[in-house]
């Protein structure tokens, strides 16, 4: 068995090594013309073929239109990058976030990634950005250079202005719908991103910062992990007795709130404000990772004994993850029986078997998938229904269900921006729609009304080899609203300023904070 095993991993090791050498090496092949436009033929039929509601945000014509015109631009031989940039405003214009052309770069082995991982942190990394104003600002130093101040703003990166690329980059992907604060709010983050799809990873990057009225240019380079004293704390460590029960404990909050070990953060975290314990805040920053149905169970529990009269959901930057854990969240802020979703639109029983089943995963996880496909073809043809209007639905989380035992009764505030998104968005929508929430912050990057998403393959275009992630599902809330295309909109609109990121200030925390403290003071006063 342990030769097999062996055996498949060497093999798996081999295909891996090939297919990034390949890639590699025919990365700036010029393309001819032909295939170039068949592959936008291809393009168009997948997205015909897969998404349930192609013609959402823009009609049939226009998108013929769009894709007619792409074919007339293309004159002669490109590579891969040159008709990424032309293929994606294209398939762009449907609108979807969730539908993603990826950029042909270079790839590394595990060998190659460990290794450049060995010689520390890079330029980028080192910081996080954030655009305001149109302007790109540092908003945490992280480098080795503390002279760079919180709020210096980025010129240019290797004479490369930072706006040029983003309003660049910004037009080969979308948001849900028409709104602008998706693009807004990541944009700023994704410069790094941008510019190394230009230019590659680098070693080094020249930095031109301004701060107030100083400019000056700065190079900074990968940054090494200070290794002084590692091997005195290794010794140190095995002195110390370990306190087992910490330990234990400290696994145990990893395994269930999810952790990060590059940011060194919680995914989840429930902690109280006050000494009284009369304000709970909940920080979710993605539905994806740990073991959220047990967090969920013990962090209500929690709020219930300490009798907490307000809960403060903070969603900002929440790009999204599992629909069951948003299902599971609302069944303890709801305040009666619901149904939390619409049946999921597909365009049929084989866009979900043939779209995703079998894109993804490594070889050994295809064979698997082919020994269990009569399993998951029988459980799609019992769960893929065709309604009465001649379209095909996945019914998923829309059975009614009944609130969780303690779940809350207090006053809900939940905390919203532009990095909301995808299932963050959804639970919104519910809360939006019942009533159950007060909302801060700036309109939601994902749409009111649902997104294609659930099941999203990755589709590989025959002769660019360029790869197009496409949502299978039709994904809708059970409220709706009026304005089509625009997401979740604050009952108060708060947006941090540039000051604010300087002094490290959360306006949206700190309004509903007083604004909860206010209404505990009243109601205590006239008990």
């Amino acid at each position: 068995m342990k030769k097999i095993v062996l055996v498949l991993f060497t093999l798996l090791l081999f295909v891996q090594c090939a297919s990034v050498k390949k890639n590699n090496k025919h990365l700036n092949d010029l393309i001819a013309e032909d295939k170039l436009k068949s592959d936008a033929d291809f393009t168009y039929k997948k997205l015909r073929d897969l998404h349930p509601n192609l013609y959402w945000y823009i009609s049939k014509n226009h998108l013929d239109y769009k894709f007619d015109s792409l074919k007339s631009t293309i004159t002669k031989p490109m590579t891969r990058f040159e008709f990424y940039k032309k293929i994606s405003p294209v398939v762009a214009a449907v609108r979807q976030g969730h539908i993603t052309v990826y950029a042909p770069v270079k790839l590394m082995t595990k060998k190659q990634t460990k290794a450049l991982l060995k010689r520390g942190t890079g330029p980028f990394s080192q910081f996080d950005f954030e655009l305001i104003d149109e302007k790109l600002y540092v908003v945490k130093n992280k480098s080795y250079d503390k002279t760079i101040n919180i709020g210096t703003e980025v010129v240019a990166v290797n004479g490369t202005k930072p706006l040029n690329l983003i309003q660049e980059y910004n037009k080969l992907y979308s948001s849900d719908g028409y709104n602008t604060t998706f693009k807004t709010h990541f944009s700023g983050k994704r410069f790094s991103s941008f510019f190394t799809n230009e230019n590659g990873i680098k070693d080094s990057l020249q930095f031109d910062f301004k701060f107030k009225d100083s400019t000056r240019t700065i190079t900074i380079r990968r940054k090494a992990e200070d290794s002084t004293g590692k091997h005195l704390k290794k010794i140190q460590k095995k002195r110390v007795a370990v306190d087992k029960t910490k330990a234990k404990a400290h696994r145990r909050k990893k395994r269930i709130n999810g952790y990060y070990s590059i940011e060194k953060k919680y995914n989840r975290n429930l902690h109280f404000l006050e000494k009284d314990s009369s304000v709970a805040v909940m920080k979710i920053r993605s539905f994806k990772i740990g073991d959220s149905k047990t967090f969920y169970k013990e962090s209500f529990s929690k709020i219930a004994a300490y009798q907490s009269q307000t809960l403060i959901l903070d969603l900002r930057d929440n790009g999204g993850g599992r629909l069951n854990e948003v299902a599971d969240l609302y069944s303890y802020l709801a305040d009666s029986t619901f149904v939390f979703l619409d049946k999921s639109e597909v365009v049929s029983k084989s866009s979900l078997f043939k779209g995703a089943y079998f894109h993804g995963g490594s070889f050994g996880v295809k064979v698997l998938k082919t020994i269990l496909s009569p399993l998951m073809y029988s459980y799609l043809a019992l769960t893929v229904h065709e309604n009465k209007d001649g379209k095909n639905y996945y019914a998923t989380q829309t059975k009614p269900r009944k609130v969780s035992r303690n779940t809350f009764k207090g006053k809900v505030y939940v905390l919203i921006n532009g990095g909301s998104f995808s299932a963050s968005s959804i639970i919104s929508s519910n809360l939006k729609g019942s009533k159950r929430a007060f909302f801060v912050g700036e309109e939601t990057g994902g749409a009111y009304n649902g997104t294609i998403a659930g099941f999203m393959p990755r589709i590989k275009l025959p002769n660019t080899d360029l790869k197009i992630r496409i949502g299978l599902m039709f994904i809708a809330p059970h409220f709706k609203t009026a304005p089509e295309g625009r997401g979740i909109f604050p009952d108060m609109e708060i947006i941090p300023s540039l000051e604010d990121r300087i002094k490290e200030n959360d306006p949206e925390m700190n309004w509903t904070l007083n604004d909860a403290k206010s209404a505990i003071s009243v109601s205590s006063k006239t008990k």
